[in-house]
């Protein structure tokens, strides 16, 4: 339900009230500390500790550009406000009790308005920071409300303590304005007793001094999780209790807050470096370039500059580059009016505010891609040979290359050996010499690039989803057409989206694929820097910098994929996926350790469920197995490969998901030999010697529907929670849930047979004179088993032989 014209009106007069409020002595507006944003700069942490931030013009103007969908969603916001500053400031402060009058101003003055909802709520709303961070915390007691007495008497203004060590005391207003897409992570909470919040010691000089890095050496593996409904626990030794461990494994509040207490005290990313800027240009060619970002569209007239309009001109991001405040609107009117006293300048701003919409947007959302597209389209103009135009327009999103991850070939594939199609002659499988010289580094807008860095680069067939790749060789051009350009030789890291997987496959939190595709990229297609952990080192910290700074994008890779055989080959060994110069380096990708192991989340294929996507990958049969070890069909034992590169073909047979949960060979042929049950997780368990479980029948609700393939799109799998399954029977050899798809049958069972009490006492009164006679037997052995075997005749036996008697008589 919209707010209507006359809610609107209403909202603002309680705005009005709520502004023009002034103590009951005095002219001093109550709501001066409340109607702007509380500087970033100088208060840092309030940002931190407030999840939702609001301020009263920020409010106003949302308002009146009807961005709420609802009257509740306003006040909420309000509310906010207030409760904002009551959760951060100390209770007997003026700002805290000027929070607490104007909350009741609110209130009052909203239920004067019979248009406005009146079912108003006395506690703060679920995202205010007294509800968020209860949740990682005791239940604290609520905050008493202050009597009338109080709030009409005169403010009493406390004077500050000095703060003790590592802590944060609360003195500054609480009112700025965070939209709501902004991502915010659970922060320590303040105790009900005191306005300090504590905070464990971190300093970036005590975390240099931990040497807990992991070497990048042969058989440094990850625990790994096997397949279950249930779920189990991962132990600390790197064991897994019962079979169903991983499967939708839930991350806790303390390991989000040991990640979070983390890159909280990382070293702060300084921003661009003074290299790699545009040359000198006049300014009308900076507002012809304006221009082109402000007009472009695509095909059907969608004006791709209001993604980049959207973004606030307050540097309000964390983890920015800078904290000043910037627009598109801001640089045209800096540009308009000759403020750029050099081209660097000019690009420099550009650079950075491609860099808040990146931060601001979601990633891989439309808006995102726009600004990814954008900002290709920025470069290009940029570069010393621009694309001809106005207009402007790209078959590939002016990209350098015809296709990216998923639909590129290497350039000896063809349409008829590639079932899928694709674009042939995009990639190689090895790092090219031919007329190049390679180079230690290149620097581009403020980049230093070196090798065995990690970039996100354009890609032609997504903007919204960037290539994630690996740098393995810096050169410059020695070719005449091309004679002292410089370009990257990149390996590319293929995402979820990008592989074929079965349906029932989960991914692990921004996890990647290394893969055996190698392109050669201008630096222009480069969007920024990026990190990529394999999976080693990534559950023990995070990267040192300068490989990676907080407010960067940082992925995680356990597995290569072949797209051409469709395999996922855990990584054994790290050293081959990294170029052979910074193999064995003390020196590449050191960590800051973790106080202990935390896994990353992880999530169900990108294909399935409400918020599914399209891709090059999709639904389909794979194989899994570890790098360096195939499975016998035949005896199930594993053999060493045959093969060298852990990408290339091999002859050896690998168990997978066939067509119809068949073995699978190496081809992709399917064989009936024997059915093969998907193991659902895609991490196998530790690097040891192990069983190869037994064949056991697929009797899971998907098979027994037809499979994934006769449900089609529109199938939603979810795992079943643990604290559900554990009341359920399981399979003993799966440990899978038992589901039936009926009741059992009402079948009348026979009786069991039943004997009388009598009877009973007879047979237990024989049993115990045998053993009474067995223990006192003074005689020959033979002569007490003859006594031991004269028992009394039964009466059947006595009645049988009086009426044989009485028939022969007669």
């Amino acid at each position: 339900m919209t707010v209507t014209t006359a809610q609107r009106a209403a909202i603002e007069q309680v705005i009005n009230v709520i502004i023009s409020t002034t103590p009951s002595r005095g002219k001093r507006q109550l709501s001066a500390m409340f109607v702007d944003l509380v500087d970033r700069k100088e208060y840092p942490e309030y940002y931190e500790l407030v999840p939702e931030p609001r301020c009263l013009s920020d409010i106003r103007a949302s308002v009146e550009k009807s961005r709420y969908k609802d009257a509740m969603s306003a006040y909420t916001d309000l509310s906010l406000v207030f409760w904002n500053a009551i959760f951060y400031n100390e209770s007997e402060s003026q700002i805290a009790q000027d929070a607490v009058t104007l909350k009741d101003v609110l209130d009052s003055e909203w239920r004067k308005h019979s248009v406005l909802p009146s079912d108003l709520r006395a506690s703060p709303p679920p995202s205010s920071a007294q509800k968020v961070h209860a949740k990682l915390t005791a239940p604290a007691p609520a905050t008493p409300e202050p009597t009338p007495a109080a709030r009409t008497s005169t403010p009493r203004i406390s004077t500050p303590k000095p703060a003790a060590p590592n802590t944060l005391r609360a003195s500054v207003p609480a009112a700025a304005s965070v939209p709501a897409t902004s991502k915010t992570v659970p922060i320590l909470p303040r105790t009900p007793q005191s306005s300090v919040l504590q905070l464990r010691p971190l300093s970036v000089e005590m975390d240099v001094d931990v040497e807990a890095d992991v070497d990048v050496v042969e058989g440094d593996s990850v625990m790994g999780t096997s397949a279950g409904v249930g779920g189990g626990e991962i132990l600390a030794g790197g064991e897994a209790e019962g079979a169903g461990v991983g499967m939708g494994m839930e991350r806790d509040s303390e390991s989000d807050e040991i990640v979070r207490v983390l890159e909280k005290g990382l070293p702060k990313w300084k921003g661009f470096e003074n290299v790699g800027w545009m040359g000198n240009v006049g300014h009308e060619r900076h507002i012809d370039i304006i221009h082109a970002i402000k007009s472009y569209k695509d095909v059907v007239g969608n004006r791709f500059a209001a993604a980049l309009e959207a973004v606030p001109e307050e540097s309000t991001i964390p983890y920015l580059s800078y904290t000043t405040a910037l627009s598109l609107k801001s640089i045209e009117t800096k540009n308009r009016t000759k403020q750029y006293e050099s081209s660097k300048d000019f690009d420099m701003d550009m650079t950075q505010l491609f860099e808040k919409a990146r931060r601001w947007h979601e990633p891989s959302s439309e808006s995102y891609g726009r600004i990814l597209l954008l900002q290709r389209l920025y470069q290009a103009l940029t570069s010393t040979n621009p694309p001809p135009g106005p207009p402007y327009s790209s078959t590939t999103n002016f990209a350098s290359l015809r296709a990216g991850p998923g639909t590129a070939r290497p350039v000896h594939a063809t349409h008829t050996a590639d079932p899928e199609g694709g674009v042939p002659g995009v990639t190689t499988f090895r790092v090219s010499n031919k007329d190049r010289t390679f180079v230690d580094e290149v620097q581009y807008k403020g980049w230093t690039i070196k090798l065995a860095d990690w970039l996100h680069l354009s890609n032609p067939d997504d903007p919204g989803r960037p290539i994630v790749a690996q740098v393995f060789k810096c050169w410059v051009s020695d070719e005449s057409a091309k004679k002292g350009q410089p370009g990257l030789t990149m390996c590319w890291y293929y995402r979820p989206e990008q592989t074929f997987h079965p349906a029932q496959r989960q991914f692990w939190e921004g996890e990647v694929f290394k893969t055996s595709h190698f392109a050669d990229h201008p630096l222009e297609d480069i969007i920024e820097k990026i990190a990529c952990q394999f999976t080693a080192r990534h559950i023990r910290g995070r990267p040192r910098p300068p490989f990676w700074y907080p407010g960067w994008p940082l992925y995680v890779c356990d597995s290569r994929y072949n797209d051409r055989e469709r395999v996922f080959v855990r990584i054994k060994n790290w050293n081959s996926c990294v170029p052979e110069e910074v193999r064995k380096s003390d020196e590449f990708m050191p960590i800051y350790p973790f106080e202990r192991t935390v896994f990353p989340r992880r999530f169900a294929s990108p294909f399935i469920g409400k918020g599914a996507i399209k891709g090059p990958g999709g639904i389909g049969h794979s194989v899994e197995r570890v790098e360096g070890e195939t499975v016998d069909a035949g005896t199930g034992r594993k053999r060493p490969r045959r093969t060298a590169g852990g990408d290339g073909p091999s002859k050896g047979l690998y168990v997978g998901l066939g067509t119809q949960g068949s073995i699978t060979t190496a081809g992709g042929n399917p064989s009936s030999a024997q059915p093969f049950q998907y193991q659902a997780s895609h991490l196998s368990l530790p690097l040891q010697p192990h069983r190869v479980p037994p064949v056991v029948e697929d009797r899971s609700i998907v098979s027994a529907a037809g499979g994934i393939a006769l449900l089609g799109g529109h199938a939603h799998i979810e795992k079943l929670p643990s604290e559900t399954a554990k009341y359920f029977d399981r399979d003993p050899e799966t440990n899978e849930v038992l589901w039936f798809s009926a009741p059992p049958l009402n079948v009348a069972h026979p009786p069991a047979p039943k004997y009388s009490l009598a009877y009973l006492h007879f047979l237990a009164t024989k049993r115990k004179k045998e053993k009474e006679d067995a223990d006192n037997m003074d005689v020959d052995h033979e002569a007490a088993k003859k006594q031991r075997l004269r028992t009394p005749p039964t009466v059947t036996e006595s009645l049988s032989t009086l009426f044989a008697d009485m028939s022969r008589s007669t």
